[in-house]
């Protein structure tokens, strides 16, 4: 009875051993340390002289001992069906064998090369939570003589807590491997991402956005978001307020973030952060700094188009090659410039232009046309380009009407003021060009070219002999969708192109006050052109006469 109570302490005791040490292996989450405690505590356990853990590579297909105690740095390799660790691995059996020079599965080249004499294996597969062996335990010459079934018993015990410890630290480093990309992922993003718990409070922030909040990370972790947006900032809470109730994301573009005395433009989008469960688990903050971008854009637009200078930005390169459109060519000219500023001066003419190009620019892109060029008094402008439009012809009509409608205003104040009136004359054209970065590679122009550009400038240029304010050719009336009051004035021909083109003066500008007997005119006007087209031109006659009456 003495005997049997204390074999029973003895078995007692290694069963707490055994618990005690499983619940230290499994709470290991480090590959390397987890393997040489295993194969330490399993040597010990089971009085043995050497132990081996074989892991399984499956790209080789071959047995590797990750940990080896007594091999040192030595390491094994062999095909994953071969020996005794093979015979194992293959078949998810345990193999004891008490003589191992008498199994004919055993390969003693091992002990040749290692100078070690094995006695007794024994040997058990590593078997994972899905029932696959991805590996095998061995256990060589136990010192009290050959293993026991209680031996066998208490490896696979072992090796079963074994392989759920292997598990877990490799889903340990698998988490581990994500979260390092996850962080690098996100410092490499030049948007901030801040993200806030469901009480508000930060709990993480990139570079990138403790830049753009001017902030250092000791100073704003686990802060409320009130400490961060206050004052002027104070929108970002309500957005985030509404974001945590809706969980909807909400996006703001194009906004303004004061940052001490400093105000930096930004996108601002905040989005709503749920767990597996929908549950959620608080708001993430993406911040896009777009103060280069504006200030960058503004500088271009200073030297041109503001469509041109979005396209850049936004395209890049792409923009910068030659392209056949269609698009509407508009010119415009002051009359009469010379004598409008021979009196004035360098500065007064300076000023007056500045003046009078600020007024007709802001029309041209009112309208979404492009600003080409300023030549002298003159102005170039473009509409189809960059960014062509359904309506891009009815866009151009529009303009010239609107300019001379501008300019009339403004001419007003000038007679106030005791100043001269500026008048101009526009032509229109609607033809193909060649679009695109044009002249030296050091300096290029975005710009326009072909015989569409030129019958523009010789429309502009025609109305003075017509005595008209907006010349249009027929390419552009074909194509308009709107209705105007225009007339046809005549058939010209440009340059050392023999066929004509056919003009219309546009006259919708006008008002009851400027032109009252406008429809009357037009239909006069229209029945004398009949007549003199028909070559009958002493009944066409009467009918010019009378409406250049009703012009005058």
């Amino acid at each position: 009875s003495a005997q049997f109570i204390e074999r029973m302490k003895a078995r007692h005791k290694q069963e707490m051993e055994f618990i005690d040490i499983v619940s230290e292996v499994t709470a290991d989450i480090k590959l390397s340390s987890l393997l040489q405690r295993v194969m330490g505590e399993a040597t010990r356990m089971l009085n043995a002289e050497r132990s081996t853990l074989f892991l399984n590579d499956e790209k080789t297909s071959q047995l590797w001992s990750e940990v080896g105690q007594g091999l040192e740095s030595m390491q094994i390799r062999l095909p994953n069906h071969l020996g005794i660790a093979g015979a194992v691995f293959t078949s998810g059996k345990s193999i004891n064998i008490p003589y191992a020079y008498a199994d004919i599965r055993f390969n003693p080249a091992f002990d040749k090369k290692t100078g070690f004499f094995t006695r007794s294996i024994l040997c058990v597969p590593v078997v994972n939570q899905q029932g696959k062996v991805i590996g095998v335990t061995q256990v060589l010459n136990k010192r009290s003589g050959p293993f026991t079934l209680e031996d066998e018993q208490r490896l696979k015990a072992f090796t079963a807590q074994v392989a759920i410890a292997l598990e877990n630290a490799k889903l340990f480093a698998d988490v581990q491997a994500m979260k390092n990309y996850n962080e690098n992922m996100l410092e490499s993003m030049t948007n901030g991402v801040i993200t806030l718990d469901v009480e508000t409070k930060l709990v993480t922030c990139n570079t990138s956005g403790l830049r753009i909040l001017r902030l250092h990370s000791a100073d704003v972790m686990h802060r409320p978001a009130a400490d961060l947006f206050e004052g002027g900032n104070a929108w970002v809470l309500d957005k985030i307020s509404r974001v945590s109730e809706t969980q909807v994301l909400e996006s703001t573009m194009d906004t303004a973030l004061e940052i001490g005395a400093e105000k930096v433009s930004i996108n601002l989008t905040v989005l709503p952060l749920k767990g597996v469960d929908r549950k959620s688990l608080g708001t993430m903050l993406l911040i896009d700094d777009i103060s280069s971008e504006k200030r960058i854009k503004a500088t271009m637009s200073r030297y041109m188009d503001a469509n041109i200078a979005d396209q850049l930005l936004s395209t890049g390169a792409d923009l910068l090659g030659g392209q056949a459109i269609t698009a509407t060519v508009l010119f415009s000219d002051i009359r009469g410039f010379t004598g409008l500023t021979e009196n004035l001066g360098a500065a007064a003419t300076v000023s007056l232009l500045n003046e009078y190009f600020t007024l007709m620019v802001e029309v041209i892109q009112h309208h979404g046309g492009m600003l080409d060029k300023f030549i002298g008094d003159a102005i170039m402008a473009g509409f189809g380009v960059p960014v062509p439009h359904e309506d891009d012809e009815d866009r151009a009509v529009r303009c010239a009407i609107n300019m001379i409608a501008q300019l009339t205003e403004w001419n007003a104040k000038r007679v106030l003021e005791g100043k001269l009136p500026v008048h101009i004359g526009v032509g229109l054209n609607t033809d193909s060009v060649v679009a695109g970065n044009i002249g030296s590679l050091k300096r290029m122009d975005f710009t326009m070219i072909g015989d569409g550009v030129n019958l523009a400038s010789r429309l502009e240029s025609a109305c003075k002999m017509y005595g008209a304010q907006i010349l249009v050719s027929e390419n552009t009336v074909r194509k308009l969708r709107g209705t105007y009051r225009a007339r046809l004035i005549d058939n010209v021909v440009v340059n050392v192109k023999t066929q004509s083109v056919a003009v219309y003066e546009i006259l919708y500008f006008h008002t009851d006050a400027s032109f009252p007997a406008l429809a009357e005119f037009l239909q006069i006007f229209r029945l004398g052109m009949d007549q003199y087209r028909g070559r009958r031109f002493k009944e066409a006659m009467p009918a010019f006469a009378e409406a250049l009456r009703l012009r005058a």
